[in-house]
């Protein structure tokens, strides 16, 4: 009965492998029998359709509050890449990266852990973070 992965993007209901992250919640028994009744009644697909929408629809409430605190913590808001080719030029002009994202930031796989450390000074995501292992925990005390 349960529908693929969550996805953000409210004009996709059913997002690509690698568009979305997997969330898992815990719910009280009759919540889950009033969701697998509006299923049945077919008011929704499954109930990962009414889970989406009912997040996109709580999004859309707070629309106002969330602008302004994207604004306020300036942050990229959507997907933001790091590529090795980034980090070095930062490296190259003794830049240091503070990446702020809300949506998903990724740091390109051939990056290593040492060039991570010598360019990247902090990491605030707000959504999820996709890189190696290794460079995850090289970053691990820049990571808010």
């Amino acid at each position: 009965m349960d529908g693929d992965g969550m996805s953000s993007n409210a004009l996709d209901p059913k997002p690509k492998t690698g568009d979305s992250e997997k969330i898992t919640i815990n719910l009280g028994y009759i919540d889950l029998g009033h969701i697998d009744l509006l299923v049945q009644e077919g008011f929704y697909a499954n109930r990962t359709d009414l889970i989406r929408t009912a997040i996109r629809n709580q999004i859309d409430r707070h629309q106002d509050a969330l602008r302004q605190a994207v604004t306020r913590k300036s942050v990229d808001l959507g997907l933001r890449h790091y590529s090795r080719d980034d980090l070095e030029a930062a490296r190259e002009a003794g830049q240091m990266l503070h990446i702020r994202v809300l949506g998903l930031a990724t740091i390109a796989r051939d990056v290593t852990p040492e060039l991570a450390r010598a360019t990247i000074a902090s990491v605030a995501v707000l959504g999820a973070l996709h890189a190696s292992s290794a460079v995850k925990a090289a970053l691990a005390d820049r990571m808010r």
